[in-house]
């Protein structure tokens, strides 16, 4: 490979950030993160690391992934315990799939003349600290570890330096890694961490389709994948709630939510910080993104019905670090909700310890040039 000058005459620096379009949170994250590199002067180009993958299995892999989280969660449940977790004996890798998008990266970092590469997906981190391991990748590899709960293909020796969102976190990864790690917290758009000037209006259209009732957001993500949601959205109704039901891109849950009697089943929302900051609480079945954002704008969280493998992994760590509630079953999300009043020190408590997770700019971290 021919040697790149990777330091731009004035200054700049080129960030290449791997993301992947498996729902929206990946790409929400690098969007924001791309944002701010370009407002600090520098550079920032957004590659979908699954686009890079030959024969069309980029396609294959998400539309998999969707099917499975959608319609046979137990499917990708079996997927997840085999190829993410950790477990006796040796233990499938996603180096052999990553490494198939090798020639597309380092040709991609030869034509962009970037600085530093920045995976905000496991596959992204697979590929980056095999080819850095191999010295193929001969400029700095950093991750963005978006998961509350650490799963080993998010884990790779090879590459530079580990971002991630929680102590905790950050921990798993220097048990099982000699990789420099950096607690940063979460990445949110500038308007999760401000006044919300569309709150008023959410507010105005809770109050017009149900009086003196708490809008309580249902979350699906943005491909309305969920547990029997219109299941919840009639016990919230029935519990003197307003059920808000995010239902993403799923054209047919919002049918489905919309038919249950004092629900509000809407599609993708751009307002997202409104909408937060108007409602009472978040009921959360990802430990994603919109969980994130919702601990940015001082929502408290609730896991109930979290989809499998990362999903649950992920709620359950959110709860044991007491950043939000876990409600097993309809009882216990009831008595969550019971004891997030809107004056109590328990919903006090629980809003400034999410908060407290937003540290530093994770672009103030990345590893040095070689």
């Amino acid at each position: 490979m021919p040697t790149t000058d990777h330091h731009a005459p004035d200054g700049r620096r080129r960030t290449l950030i791997l993301s992947a379009g498996m729902g929206a949170g990946h790409d929400t994250v690098a969007a924001e993160l791309a944002r701010r590199t370009t407002a600090a002067g520098h550079e920032a180009y957004v590659v979908d690391v699954l686009r890079l993958l030959p024969r069309g299995l980029g396609t294959g892999l998400r539309r998999g992934y969707q099917a499975s989280v959608r319609h046979l969660p137990w499917v990708y449940a079996a997927l997840y315990a085999a190829l993410l977790r950790e477990g006796p004996g040796r233990r499938p890798s996603g180096v052999p799939l990553a490494r198939l998008a090798g020639d597309r990266l380092t040709a991609l970092v030869d034509r962009t003349g970037a600085d530093v590469v920045l995976s905000v997906f496991h596959l992204a981190a697979q590929l980056t600290g095999h080819l850095r391991a191999r010295g193929r990748l001969r400029v700095p590899s950093a991750v963005f570890l978006l998961d509350f709960a650490v799963h080993r293909q998010w884990l790779h020796p090879g590459n530079d330096r580990y971002l991630c969102l929680t102590d905790a976190a950050a921990a798993d990864v220097r048990r099982r890694l000699a990789t420099p790690v950096v607690t940063t917290g979460p990445v949110v758009a500038p308007a999760f961490r401000a006044p919300a000037p569309g709150a008023a209006r959410w507010r105005e259209r809770f109050d017009r389709r149900a009086p003196g009732r708490p809008a309580v957001v249902l979350s699906a993500g943005a491909w309305g994948a969920a547990s029997r949601p219109a299941a919840t959205a009639a016990l919230l109704a029935s519990a003197g709630y307003l059920p808000v039901a995010l239902c993403g891109r799923n054209d047919r849950l919002r049918a489905r939510v919309a038919r249950e009697p004092g629900a509000l089943a809407l599609d993708w929302v751009d307002d997202m910080p409104g909408l937060l900051t108007a409602a009472h609480a978040l009921v959360d079945n990802a430990a994603g993104q919109t969980a994130v954002q919702a601990l940015a704008v001082g929502l408290p969280v609730i896991g109930h019905r979290p989809l499998p493998g990362h999903g649950a992994d992920g709620v359950r760590r959110m709860a044991g670090l007491g950043l939000s509630e876990l409600a097993p079953d309809g009882p216990a999300l009831l008595a969550a909700l019971g004891r997030l009043t809107a004056d109590s020190p328990h919903r006090a408590e629980q809003v400034t310890r999410g908060q407290a997770l937003f540290r530093t700019d994770p672009l103030d971290h990345l590893p040095p040039d070689d």
